[in-house]
C-alpha cells in the first residue's frame, strides 16, 4: 500500500474495483463458453487469478482474468483432450508454475525483445479465431473449436440460421458498439448488452440456447492428475499458454505505466500471475491475464493500488454465491455479440491503417505469423515469427557490415616504408577491413574473400571497426587462419584492447594459432611486422 494511503484512495479503489468487476462478469461467463470449459470455469478463474495476481504482483492497478487469447489456447488444449479436464487443469497448473519460473529467472526483461510486427500478427490472429468460433453460436448453431472448422461449417450455418439468434446477437452488438461513452461510464455496455439480451430473451420466449445451470457455491479442490505419457503434450501446451500469458500480462502492464505515469515490476508480475494461474486451476478455473479493457476500467474509476483488484475478485465471488441461477438464463448469442467486440478490439489497426507504409520485410513476417496463428497453430506461430523476425535483423545487419580486401593503404604508412612496400612488394601485404558487427551473418561475406588473397605473404586482417564479435565469428576467424596458413600465408590479427576482444582470442587459443606475434592491437605495429616477414 502507498504510504500517503487516503480515504479517496480507498473510494477510489472500491468503486475501481466494483466497476471492473462489473465490467469483468459477462466476460467471464462469455470466454468459459467459448473456451468449451463451462460458464463458471470463467468466474472460477476470474476470482482466484484475479485476487492472486493482484495481490502478489508487480502491477498494482491490473486487473487480471480470462482474456481472449489465453481462452483460444484453452480451446485447443480441450480439443486435444476432449474427455480429459484434469489433463486441462494440469496445463493451467504447469503454466502458472512456468510463469513463476519465469519471473524467478527475470524472463520478464525480454518481452520487450519480442519484435512488433510478431506481436501484431499473432495479436490479430487471435482476434480473427474469436470472431470466426463466435459466427456460429451468433447465428444460432452449435459451437466449433476451430477457425477452420467455423468457415467449413458456415455455409451450413448460414443455410439454417435462427433468426431469434441473429436478432439477439445483432442487438448486443448494437449496444457494445454503439453505447454513448457517457453512458457506458455509468453501467459498461458489456453488462448492459449481457442485461438487456438476457431480458428480452425471457419476455418474448425466445428459442435460443442458454448458459445452463451454474454451480453456486465455493468451488472444490481439483487436483491436476493425469497419466505420465500425456506429460510432453500437457507441457507443451503449457509452455505455449504461459509465454502468451507473460506477453498478454505485460504488454497490459505498459499500458497502466503509461495511465499512472508509474513504473511496474514484471518479475513479480510474472510470478503473481503464475500463482494465480496455479490457483484458477486448483479450482477448476480459465486460465488468464492482465486484461487491458479491464484495467483502464479501474484506473479510469479511481482505483490506485492492488486493493482495487481484490475488490474485483471479491465482487465475482459475491456474485458466484448469490445470483448463479440467474447466469443461467443468459443466451449463448448474447455472449457471442460480446465477444466479436472482443475479438474486434484486439485487431491491430495502427499497423492495418499503416499497411502500404510499413516495410515489406516487416510485413511479410506480420503475415505469416497471422495467417500461421489463425490456420495452423499458435504454439508455431510465435516460434515461426521470432525466428523469421531474426533471421530479418540478421540480414540487415550483415548488409551494414563491411569487408574489404586492398593493397595497403600508403596514408597509413610511416614514410620511410611507404615507398618500398607500394614498388617493391607488388601486393604481398594485403589487408582485409572488416567493419561492422562480426557474427554469423558476416562469415559468409568473409568466406567470399579468401580467395582472393592467394598468392600473398602477408595478410592483415584489421577487426579495429568490429564492435564486438560472437562465437560463429571467433569460429569463421580461426578457419580463415588455418587457411591461410595452409597457403603458406602470414596471418596477422589487429583488434581493439578496450572491447576485450583480444583477452577472448587469447581465452580461444588464438596466441598458439596466430604465434607471439600474431595478435596487435596497434594497426602500425602490425604493419612494420609486415614488412619484416617480408624482407626475412
Amino acid at each position: 500500500m502507498k504510504e500517503n494511503y487516503s480515504l479517496n484512495s480507498l473510494r477510489g479503489d472500491i468503486f475501481g474495483g466494483l466497476t471492473a468487476g462489473i465490467v469483468a462478469l459477462p466476460l467471464a461467463l462469455a470466454f468459459g463458453v467459448a473456451s468449451g470449459f463451462g460458464a463458471v470455469a470463467g468466474l472460477y478463474g476470474a476470482i482466484a487469478l484475479g485476487f492472486f495476481a493482484a495481490l502478489l504482483g508487480g502491477t498494482p492497478t491490473q486487473i487480471s482474468g480470462p482474456t481472449g487469447p489465453m481462452t483460444v489456447i484453452v480451446a485447443a488444449a480441450i480439443a486435444t483432450f476432449p474427455d480429459n479436464p484434469s489433463a486441462i487443469l494440469a496445463i493451467v497448473f504447469f503454466a502458472g508454475l512456468l510463469q513463476i519460473l519465469f519471473g524467478y529467472f527475470k524472463a520478464g526483461t525480454f518481452v520487450r525483445y519480442i519484435p512488433y510486427p510478431v506481436i501484431s500478427g499473432f495479436m490479430s490472429g487471435i482476434g480473427v479465431i474469436i470472431i470466426l468460433i463466435q459466427l456460429h453460436p451468433l447465428l444460432g448453431a452449435a459451437g466449433v473449436s476451430s477457425p477452420l472448422a467455423a468457415l467449413q461449417n458456415l455455409p451450413q450455418a448460414l443455410a439454417h440460421v435462427n433468426i431469434s439468434s441473429l436478432m439477439l446477437s445483432i442487438v448486443t452488438m448494437a449496444i457494445v458498439f454503439l453505447t454513448p461513452s457517457r453512458i457506458s461510464k455509468t453501467i459498461p455496455s458489456p453488462l448492459l448488452a449481457l442485461l438487456a439480451g438476457t431480458a428480452l430473451s425471457i419476455m418474448f420466449h425466445m428459442p435460443v440456447a442458454v448458459i445452463g445451470e451454474i454451480p453456486t457455491g465455493i468451488p472444490h479442490l481439483n487436483l491436476p492428475l493425469f497419466p505420465i505419457a500425456l506429460l510432453p503434450k500437457i507441457l507443451s501446451l503449457a509452455l505455449a499458454l504461459a509465454v502468451l500469458g507473460m506477453i498478454d500480462s505485460l504488454l497490459t502492464s505498459v499500458v497502466a505505466d503509461s495511465m499512472t505515469k508509474t513504473q511496474h515490476n514484471s518479475n513479480r508480475e510474472l510470478i503473481g500471475q503464475g500463482v494465480g494461474n496455479m490457483a484458477a486451476s486448483l479450482f477448476g478455473g480459465l486460465p488468464g491475464a492482465g486484461a487491458t479493457m479491464r484495467t483502464v476500467v479501474n484506473i479510469k474509476a479511481g482505483g490506485t493500488t492492488r486493493l482495487s483488484g481484490i475488490v474485483h475478485s471479491l465482487f465475482l465471488m459475491t456474485i458466484l454465491l448469490g445470483l448463479g441461477h440467474y447466469a443461467a438464463l443468459i443466451p449463448l448469442p448474447v455472449l457471442a455479440g460480446i465477444l466479436m467486440k472482443v475479438g474486434i478490439d484486439i485487431l491491430d489497426y495502427r499497423l492495418l491503417r499503416m499497411v502500404r507504409r510499413v516495410p515489406r520485410l516487416d510485413l511479410a513476417v506480420m503475415v505469416a505469423v497471422f495467417g500461421i496463428t489463425v490456420f495452423v497453430d499458435l504454439i508455431v506461430a510465435v516460434g515461426v515469427g521470432v525466428t523469421l523476425a531474426s533471421l530479418l535483423i540478421t540480414y540487415r545487419i550483415t548488409k551494414q557490415s563491411q569487408i574489404n580486401i586492398e593493397g595497403v593503404p600508403s596514408g597509413e604508412w610511416h614514410r620511410d616504408l611507404e615507398k618500398s612496400l607500394q614498388d617493391e612488394t607488388g601486393y604481398g601485404i594485403r589487408t582485409l577491413s572488416v567493419s561492422g558487427p562480426f557474427f554469423f551473418g558476416t562469415t559468409v561475406k568473409m568466406q567470399e574473400h579468401i580467395s582472393k588473397l592467394i598468392g600473398t605473404k602477408v595478410v592483415i586482417i584489421n577487426c579495429q571497426d568490429v564492435p564486438f564479435m560472437d562465437l560463429s565469428g571467433y569460429y569463421a576467424l580461426s578457419e580463415m587462419i588455418d587457411r591461410l596458413i595452409n597457403e603458406h600465408i602470414k596471418p596477422i590479427v589487429v583488434v581493439l584492447e578496450e572491447n576485450g576482444m583480444r583477452q577472448q582470442m587469447i581465452k580461444m587459443g588464438y596466441g598458439n594459432l596466430l604465434g607471439l606475434d600474431g595478435l596487435h592491437t596497434d594497426y602500425n605495429s602490425a604493419l612494420h611486422l609486415a614488412w619484416e616477414y617480408l624482407e626475412g
